[in-house]
């Protein structure tokens, strides 16, 4: 380094540690504070690269594709507990769960789980039977295309501490189920399953009690088919859990099924679009602008019901912000074609919360279409969307976690290839911040 860079570079570390200095003693301690300080060494010392396309790379994990594959859903979950995360992966066209093992940091094999489950459409891990394991909760759509059979099951992998998995079925001969989650909702020390069943013109959401010794009580909650998501919550701060659905179809409505803590549920519809093509295809829950409050975002970009599937005008994603005492806001964060799988994630590491989402119902024959997209959050409630990939194509999941716990945020995506052209296949990908 000459001398000219060498000043420059001690100016700028001078100037860093100045502005971090007066932050220091000009603002409380708090995670806000914390957000000022990394901006303001960001801002000076310009280490950190803009989030765009050229922010990430990207390689395939797992089993190479065979075929156009149909992943249907993916999870981050350290399923060993051997302080590694690893991917869970439902593969519609094998109708397997797999196990995408992190053996050692940045190095994956992958295995089946279990038996055949027939497509699973879902996955989460829970210990159901409090012995300490991760078992892995499966929503079983039988067959991935809409149908109005009674396919419908819901499948425990049952972890016997040995990475050896066992087929439990806990409700069959149902409408698809289309998710399933574990959440104690009635306070007896037992988790209880929510259950959503997509259907075709069936379909309803139910929770079922969890009475012990594999045994389950099945309650409904709505009649209605359609449903994508339904994760438990606690909206209120009240200590009770709640359950938050997204339900398209006919529908196209958030509810909020809000509990007493003793199982008993009030329906509430938070928002509905007037647009019966509105095309839902994702929830999920984050305090996007960390007030303490758990917001809902969801996505819409569903197009698999068209002739020929692909994206529409007002895809996209939303915020409805918890005001609190029960009341939320509605918010467009912003347009995105085919958009699916909403994450909150801080993808910079500047502080703020941004949301990831995937397209896998976009028009692939254009090469500008957008596969990968970040809304970036400037923590005054504004995100601006940055392109992060055109491909690979068809990505209907992504999910976000500090894979190789290095305190930088990695993007795991899932491909399910089910229209043309099928020129940039994947299956299941990693992405890496660039050094």
């Amino acid at each position: 380094m000459n001398h000219r860079a060498l000043k420059i570079s001690i100016a700028a570390l001078v100037a860093a540690w100045a502005v971090i200095a007066v932050v220091k003693y000009t603002t409380k301690a708090s995670p806000a504070s914390g957000q000022v300080l990394g901006q303001a060494w960001e801002k000076v010392s310009g280490s950190r690269p803009p989030l765009g396309v050229d922010f990430l790379t990207h390689r395939p994990i797992g089993n190479p594709p065979e075929g156009t594959p149909w992943i249907t859903d993916l999870l981050i979950v350290d399923l060993d507990q051997d302080g590694l995360k690893d991917i869970l992966v439902c593969d519609g066209r094998l109708n397997r769960v797999c196990w995408i093992r992190q053996t050692h940091v940045g190095v994956f094999e992958e295995q089946f789980i279990g038996e055949t489950v027939a497509g699973p459409a879902h996955v989460e891990v829970a210990d159901l039977n409090g012995d300490g394991h991760w078992d892995v909760l499966v929503a079983s759509m039988g067959v991935i295309p809409p149908s109005n059979v009674k396919t419908g099951a819901v499948v425990i992998l049952v972890n016997d501490g040995t990475n050896h998995f066992s087929n439990r079925v806990v409700l069959e001969n149902v409408a698809r189920v289309s998710c399933v989650t574990a959440a104690d909702l009635n306070k007896d020390g037992r988790l209880d399953l929510v259950v959503g069943q997509f259907g075709y013109i069936e379909g309803e959401i139910r929770w079922l009690e969890n009475q012990g010794n594999w045994q389950f009580k099945s309650n409904q909650l709505l009649d209605l088919p359609g449903t994508i998501h339904a994760p438990a919550v606690d909206l209120t701060g009240k200590g009770n859990l709640d359950i938050v659905a997204l339900i398209s179809q006919d529908s196209e409505e958030v509810h909020a099924f809000m509990g007493d803590g003793q199982g008993n549920f009030r329906d509430r519809v938070l928002y509905g679009s007037t647009n019966k093509d509105y095309g839902s295809s994702g929830l999920t829950i984050g305090d996007v602008n960390q007030d303490g409050r758990p917001d809902i975002i969801y996505t819409n970009g569903d197009g698999f019901d068209y002739t020929t599937p692909g994206p529409r005008p007002w895809h996209g994603v939303q915020w409805l912000e918890n005001l609190g005492q029960g009341k939320f806001t509605y918010h467009r964060i912003g347009d995105f074609s085919g958009c699916y799988s909403p994450v909150v994630t801080d993808l910079n590491g500047d502080g703020y919360l941004d949301i990831v989402a995937s397209s896998c119902f976009n028009d692939w024959n254009d090469r500008s279409a957008v596969s990968l997209m970040c809304f970036e959050n400037d923590g005054h409630g504004h995100f601006t969307p940055r392109i992060l990939a055109h491909a690979p194509t068809h990505l209907v999941v992504v999910k976000a976690a500090d894979m190789f716990n290095d305190g930088r945020i990695k993007l795991v995506t899932g491909a399910f290839m089910f229209y043309p052209p099928y020129d940039r296949i994947s299956r299941v990908t990693l992405w890496e911040p660039k050094k």
